[in-house]
């Protein structure tokens, strides 16, 4: 891996990071602006608990070493989850500056994905 891919590749995971962390601090606190979104865009507010966690989850899965299996997972649960905010935005006809901090973490996400080191890869074994 190049100097250059690895210097990309760990702004991108710890920005992906502080933005996951933040906004799952947001969602497990239940802070009033974010209940006032989610349930704006149609979800439960208990739903605010389950993405925290996963958030929170996700990160320590991306940012620790070793497992690459549930590294892949966390990424496509953040993949997921990005792109669903953004679908749900669009569809709730929410301007494009609700949109934007989605579309920023679902960036980062697929970044730091392409850019992540080989021992941070599932290796695939055809027999």
């Amino acid at each position: 891996m190049t100097k250059r891919n690895k210097i990309i590749y760990w702004i991108a995971t710890l920005w992906l990071a502080l933005g996951m962390l933040s906004t799952g601090g947001v969602q497990l606190f239940k802070v009033k602006t974010e209940v006032d979104v989610i349930t704006h865009l149609g979800y439960p507010v208990y739903f605010l608990t389950i993405l925290g966690i996963w958030k929170f989850l996700g990160v320590l899965a991306v940012l620790l070493p070793k497992f690459p299996l549930v590294k892949e997972w966390a990424y496509a649960g953040f993949f997921f989850a990005m792109s669903g905010a953004i679908c749900s935005h669009i569809a709730s006809g929410n301007p494009i500056n609700e949109i934007l901090p989605s579309l920023l973490l679902l960036i980062l996400t697929v970044v730091s994905w392409y850019f992540r080191p080989a021992d941070r890869k599932v290796v695939s074994v055809n027999l």
